[in-house]
């Protein structure tokens, strides 16, 4: 004979052996998905195509690319500030107040670089130029592929009105 506390134990070991098959699941699918998806017509889209030479598809449209001043032009700097939340642990904005990463005040058009008292990694070092919209915007969007090597840990900002966004911010710290 079942006694109610034996009956509990069965049904939460069946519930949480559920629960860590569905958590399982939502975790590999996570790790190990390329992407995929559907495309705006509900088709499949494949994780990499392979050229046949089969010249019996249709020719994709080439999209044309917006120019960043565009997203620039439109972002709000309010938002950019709601985005560099995420840089305040390592970043100030505050003009020569440098944390693990240097002071980001009057950065969008200084020299590369240039921020005194901050060691910079050699990879920066050695960039030349300036700070221009255009290039925060390749440096935010990948900093590892913009300056192979750098000591920055961040991994990227993926959206580009959010880097805009951030740019924006920047922008207006030296008005």
């Amino acid at each position: 004979m079942f006694d109610t506390m034996t009956l509990t134990k069965a049904v939460g070991g069946v519930c949480a052996a559920w629960l860590v098959l569905l958590l399982g699941g939502w975790a590999a699918d996570g790790l190990y998905s390329v992407g995929g998806g559907h495309d705006a017509h509900g088709e499949h889209l494949a994780g990499y195509v392979i050229d046949t030479g089969d010249g019996d598809h249709a020719e994709e449209e080439e999209v044309e690319a917006v120019p960043f001043s565009e997203y620039l032009a439109a972002a709000d700097p309010a938002d950019g500030e709601g985005a560099f939340r995420a840089c305040r642990s390592c970043h100030s904005v505050e003009p020569g107040q440098n944390g693990t990463g240097p002071s980001l005040y009057g950065v969008v058009n200084s020299d590369i670089a240039s921020v005194e008292g901050f060691g910079y990694s050699g990879t920066l070092e050695g960039l030349e130029g300036n700070w221009t919209p255009e290039a925060l915007n390749g440096f935010l969007e990948n900093p590892r592929g913009y300056a192979p090597g750098t000591a920055m840990s961040y991994s990227g900002m993926r959206d580009v009105e959010d880097r805009a966004a951030m740019v924006a911010y920047l922008d207006s710290l030296d008005d």
